[in-house]
């Protein structure tokens, strides 16, 4: 115990006091925080436009001579009130002069509307999110039906009564709602998908740096095997859980002083709002996931003679994982995370950590499921260590050529 505990801090120290470690998270920390503090910068910045006399975009809108005094008032009505954030200029210049101010930048949009059911619309640079025309359509689909409804002898009270009709409906959920769980599910798939690929390799590449410089030959020698792996992965796992706490518990925090900015947008919110219960089968199925990988990676690292092979060695692993995270994103994208592929994966030790932290969050798994599969992991945890240590002992005296797996079961028999 007492040199396990030794390995754990020796490699733990190294983690934290890693200058690339320690420069990738500061980075990750601070981009989060201009994120989630951008609407307050905004906010400021817009007060100072305020203040030195700055407008608000500005929006033309023309109506085609054909429009009645009557419509022309029905379209100043409407635009004005459903784009409150411009500042709406009603002319009676045509569409190509609209598109000379448009390009002259004097304004940021127009809309040259011939009649109700036909409007041109002038943008110079048209951003991806530009819902203008969408609005626009509501726009004139609303005064054309009331129009109509006028024209037919219906009184204008009563056409806005209409109009106004709001549909009331009730929603029963009686499992999860995966539209609101889409986001913080795949979030976390993604997170576990990028730290066990990290930190595998970092273990792979700790344990061939070791054999290459001979390091290792001494340490076996005054360490036991199982103690000097599982020192190595569990401080890398260590490691791993607090560059995620770190990284998370900063975009936590800045939430909630940005609260009042970020409460409405729903898709931010669902990110923070994960139910305690989903939150902890994630860390569950992380550790055990972390646990089963880095074992793996260290075994193989352990056998590679050369840093330059770490890759090579590793690539059956990094696929298998690849493959378990090409399923898991494929069936959330399906909107069906509870197929037959993710029951079955939900028990295979190198796919459940994804797949089944992914049902449990995105539908209704039994609960014996859900401990058959950590009882799966856990039995698998300890077996990969176990069979890890002896391939990292018997790895010492492999030099030379990679070898194949036949001779490391070979081996393995032998020790």
């Amino acid at each position: 115990m007492k040199q396990f505990a030794k390995i754990l801090k020796f490699e733990l120290k190294g983690y934290l006091a890693n200058k690339i470690f320690l420069g990738v998270t500061i980075f990750i920390m601070a981009v989060i925080i201009g994120i989630l503090f951008y609407p307050n910068f905004a906010e400021i910045f817009k007060k100072n436009a305020s203040d030195t006399g700055g407008t608000n975009k500005i929006m033309l809108v023309s109506a085609d001579s054909a429009f009645s005094e009557n419509g022309v008032s029905q379209l100043k009505n409407a635009f004005s009130a459903a784009f409150s954030d411009y500042e709406i200029v009603f002319t009676d210049e045509t569409a190509d002069d609209l598109k000379n101010k448009i390009k002259n930048k004097e304004a940021e949009c127009a809309f040259a509307v011939h009649s109700f059911t036909d409007y041109t619309y002038v943008v110079n640079n048209l951003s991806m999110y530009d819902a203008n025309t969408a609005v626009a359509d509501e726009i004139l689909k609303s005064v054309c039906r009331m129009n109509a409804m006028l024209e037919n002898g219906i009184t204008e009270e009563k056409a806005q009564e209409i109009m106004a009709l709001q549909i009331n409906h009730n929603q029963i959920i009686t499992g999860e709602d995966q539209m609101q769980n889409f986001i913080y599910t795949y979030i976390m798939v993604f997170a576990l998908y990028m730290v066990i690929l990290l930190y595998g390799q970092m273990v792979a590449t700790n344990v061939a740096t070791e054999k290459s410089s001979r390091a290792m030959e001494l340490l076996i020698t005054s360490a036991k095997p199982t103690s000097m792996m599982f020192g190595k992965v569990i401080a890398s796992c260590i490691a791993g859980l607090l560059q995620i706490t770190a990284i998370f518990g900063t975009a936590f925090a800045c939430y909630n002083i940005n609260k009042k900015h970020w409460g409405g947008n729903e898709i931010i919110s669902s990110v923070f709002n994960i139910p305690v219960s989903v939150f902890v089968y994630m860390l569950v199925f992380f550790l055990l996931g972390f646990l089963i990988y880095a074992f793996l990676y260290g075994a193989v690292g352990s056998t590679a003679s050369k840093l330059e092979d770490i890759n090579t060695s590793v690539m059956p692993i990094t696929m298998l994982f690849i493959l378990a995270f090409f399923v898991v994103v494929f069936s959330l994208s399906s909107g069906n995370a509870d197929n037959t592929l993710m029951k079955i994966c939900s028990y295979i030790p190198f796919t459940s950590p994804m797949a089944m932290f992914t049902r449990v969050a995105m539908s209704t798994v039994p609960v014996y499921e859900i401990v058959i599969s950590i009882s799966i992991l856990i039995a698998s945890a300890i077996g990969t260590g176990y069979v890890s240590a002896k391939i990292y002992r018997a790895g010492v005296l492999l030099y030379g050529t990679t070898p194949k797996i036949a001779t490391v079961v070979k081996m393995l028999k032998k020790s």
